[in-house]
């Protein structure tokens, strides 16, 4: 396959390690990544190792209302060594790094680069639900032509993407929405063990997760699932401060299990024609405070042969395989599928199930 350039957009706990990771991946060169505070672009591609470093511990996941906020957050700038900023120096996020530069507008350059650029990694929190599909929408009005990815999470994101299916088709916008691990791989696990049945009665999704890199590199992922639980949702979450953020994980011991999430493995699912959304539970435990999974990772596709029988198809994630592997692993191959799809002419949203073999 020829070679892939590609951009990040988001340099938080998701952003860095689909960096790290995409230097395993054959053909596939990082060329831009950009967080609200800059940019850093090198179309030979640039030194993740040393972009890396010079950012570690130096991660701005403090919601905002900026209008240009590169992690999707709301709510007030927290004062410098404050809140989520961990600063080496006096620059913060990507500036950090010697290859960056400082921006008022990191999304607007990366847009104005878009020609070199194949992929475009959209590392956002949604903490507003139309942030990712605005943000694809300046895309767009830039006049982009190429892929675009994202990792999100919740199911009514996937509408308003569909509602710009057009826009993206005429633009010649490839679109892979939900493309990380669940949503994501585990979507596209359900998707190939539903293939043994004529009708599908029930996908569950159940998954496991301990934060080997720690709470302090993965605050936007931890925000974001808070949401999910009931006494919450994706608005009051996003005004949480960091401290009050602690004192819920505190308050559960550091392991939060949750229960029927709103993830858009069943819209995707129901998309693929796999089975109606409905049918499709999702809910997992998320431990903070240690390296191993609370618990293993598992689909079960349960269903109907051609024969009659009613059989139950299983898929488990070995629990060596960490929350940045199966994130950014799967999202950088669908990346991958994506960029084949758009040089074949083929443009619009797609989702992971529906790069698997059809139900």
């Amino acid at each position: 396959m020829d070679e892939i350039t590609f951009a990040v957009l988001g340099t938080g706990g998701i952003g860095r390690r689909a960096l790290e990771v995409s230097q395993h991946k054959d053909h596939l060169t990082p060329v831009a990544a950009c967080d609200r505070h800059g940019t850093a672009i090198d179309f030979d591609g640039f030194d993740v190792d040393e972009l890396l470093a010079a950012t570690e511990g130096n991660i701005d996941s403090e919601p905002r209302d900026d209008g240009v906020a590169t992690d999707g957050g709301t709510g007030a700038t927290p004062a410098d060594g404050e809140g989520g900023v961990k600063q080496h120096g006096e620059d913060r996020g990507v500036v950090a790094s010697e290859q960056a530069r400082s921006s008022a507008d990191p999304i607007q350059d990366i847009i104005d680069h878009g020609d070199g650029i194949d992929a475009v990694l959209l590392a956002l929190p949604n903490y507003e639900h139309d942030f990712i599909p605005r943000t694809a929408d300046r895309f767009v009005e830039g006049g982009y032509s190429g892929v675009m990815i994202d990792v999100l999470k919740r199911s009514r994101v996937i509408d308003m993407l569909d509602d710009r299916s057009d826009a993206f088709e005429d633009a010649g916008i490839t679109f892979v929405c939900g493309a990380g691990a669940t949503p994501g791989l585990l979507t596209g696990a359900a998707a190939l063990a539903a293939q043994s049945f004529v009708e599908v009665e029930s996908v569950d999704i159940w998954w496991g997760v301990g934060l080997k890199s720690g709470y302090e590199d993965n605050r936007g992922t931890v925000r974001e699932d808070i949401a999910h639980l009931p006494e919450y949702d994706i608005e009051t979450a996003r005004d949480l401060s960091e401290a009050e953020i602690e004192a819920i994980i505190d308050d559960h011991d550091g392991v939060i299990e949750f229960e029927d999430m709103e993830h858009a493995d069943d819209v995707l699912l129901e998309r693929a024609g796999i089975c109606a959304a409905e049918d499709v539970s999702v809910g997992g435990i998320l431990d903070v405070h240690s390296d191993e999974k609370p618990t293993t990772t598992t689909v079960s596709v349960t269903g109907r042969t051609f024969d009659g029988e009613t059989a139950t198809n299983t898929f488990q994630l070995g629990d060596e395989t960490s929350m940045e592997a199966n994130v950014n692993g799967p999202a950088l191959g669908y990346l991958r599928a994506g960029v084949r799809r758009n040089r074949a002419g083929e443009y619009g949203v797609v989702g992971p199930a529906e790069l698997m073999p059809g139900f």
